[in-house]
């Protein structure tokens, strides 16, 4: 499985942080002292308005997306479809610390083993402590604000992923929403002893998985505090990311301060600058980022084909052209237990499904993902 549909997992499965104006606040709402009316456009700018907190908090993630559970020991054939698989699998705990866009760290508690997500300043460690190992690279002056750990993994980083956080999917699922995404906000809830807004997310084609999304903001922040991602025709959440524990104090600085264990291997990265070089695009404050759906455009970094996008909001079907070399959906599968206990054969290739997402790995070394019905997957690739 390729390294590229992976970094597209998060967002196709469960879909930055965004940082913009000062923090509203830091002390919760008692349960006696209601929250402001607010509508749904208030709450998404409270959202799209609020700025990178200092906080340490807790994060539980449970899923019920189809998957059986698999061991959380870390994934013991150190590739990226074993940890995506993992991760999308079962119940996991996290713990986050934040003090503002530069400081970040997530250290996911798995049983065994721990895995972390170091950034401080332009410095930034991915380290997995099941095998010791450790990709370390230093941000470009032009890396601006961001924080969303998936931007640093790298062709040959080798290091686990981590959790995303509620923030991160938030803004991605609200990416998806078009002008026919339902959007209301029902009655408040506490998570983690905050207040918050219940902010519901429903789309309204019946073109995807996707059933339903609630959002819960904190109300004085604007922070995300948890994502339930329902499935459609289903009661239960099929996946939900939520803080059990929340507090808005400045971490300790010496917990961005990491340094590799003794006998760690460490493998190096060289990230290249926004700009270096001519390619199609959008701006970002940060610099120019290439745009997926451009045809023809190819990732600087590997020289590989980008994906391109079909459709629109929750409808989007992503693919990734077969790498040069790249072997197809059989060879993928036979050199991969987990992906022969997770997929299925399909007229063309081999099929991933869960309740909320469904990958194509066709015989010629194609990927299509998309939260969309099968059928979709397959007509897209045989279109192409």
């Amino acid at each position: 499985m390729t390294r590229k549909w992976l970094r597209w997992m998060p967002a196709a499965a469960v879909p930055a942080f965004i940082a913009a104006a000062a923090l509203a606040g830091s002390v919760p709402a008692s349960a006696g002292d209601p929250l402001p009316a607010k509508t749904p456009e208030e709450v998404l700018a409270l959202v799209a308005q609020h700025a990178a907190p200092s906080l340490s908090g807790t994060l539980e993630q449970t899923s019920q997306i189809g998957l059986p559970e698999l061991p959380k020991t870390g994934p013991s054939t150190g590739n990226d479809a074993a940890s995506a698989l993992e991760l999308l699998s079962g119940p996991h705990t996290a713990r986050v610390f934040m003090d503002g866009p530069r400081n970040v760290r997530v250290q996911v508690l798995d049983r065994l083993a721990e895995r972390n997500a170091v950034r401080n300043g332009d410095q930034v460690w991915l380290y997995s402590s099941k095998d010791n190992t450790a990709t370390h690279l230093t941000l470009p002056a032009d890396a601006g604000q961001h924080k969303d750990f998936s931007q640093f993994k790298h062709p040959g980083a080798g290091t686990d992923r981590v959790m995303p956080t509620p923030e991160e999917l938030a803004v991605r699922l609200l990416a998806a929403a078009d002008p026919t995404t339902e959007i209301a906000v029902l009655p408040e809830v506490t998570v983690a002893g905050r207040a918050a807004y219940n902010l519901m997310i429903t789309p309204r084609t019946e073109g995807t998985l996707i059933g339903s999304v609630a959002i819960a903001v904190d109300g004085q922040s604007g922070l995300p505090l948890s994502v339930e991602l329902k499935a459609r025709g289903q009661a239960e959440p099929a996946f939900k990311l939520a803080f059990t524990s929340l507090s808005f104090q400045t971490p300790d600085a010496s917990l961005f301060a990491f340094s590799p264990p003794p006998g760690a291997t460490v493998k190096e990265i060289e990230v290249p600058a926004h700009g270096t070089e001519s390619r199609p695009g959008h701006a970002t404050e940060s610099g120019a980022v290439p745009d997926a759906a451009v045809p023809g455009s190819r990732d600087p970094d590997t020289g590989h084909p980008r994906p391109t996008v079909t459709g629109t909001g929750w409808e989007s079907v992503v693919e990734f052209p077969a790498s040069p070399g790249s072997a197809g959906a059989g060879a993928m599968v036979s050199n991969d237990p987990l992906l022969q206990q997770a997929t299925v054969a399909v007229p063309g290739g081999r099929l991933f499904s869960t309740a909320v997402v469904n990958v194509l790995l066709t015989d010629d070394g194609r990927v299509f993902a998309g939260s969309v019905p099968a059928e979709r997957l397959l007509t897209a690739a045989a279109a192409r």
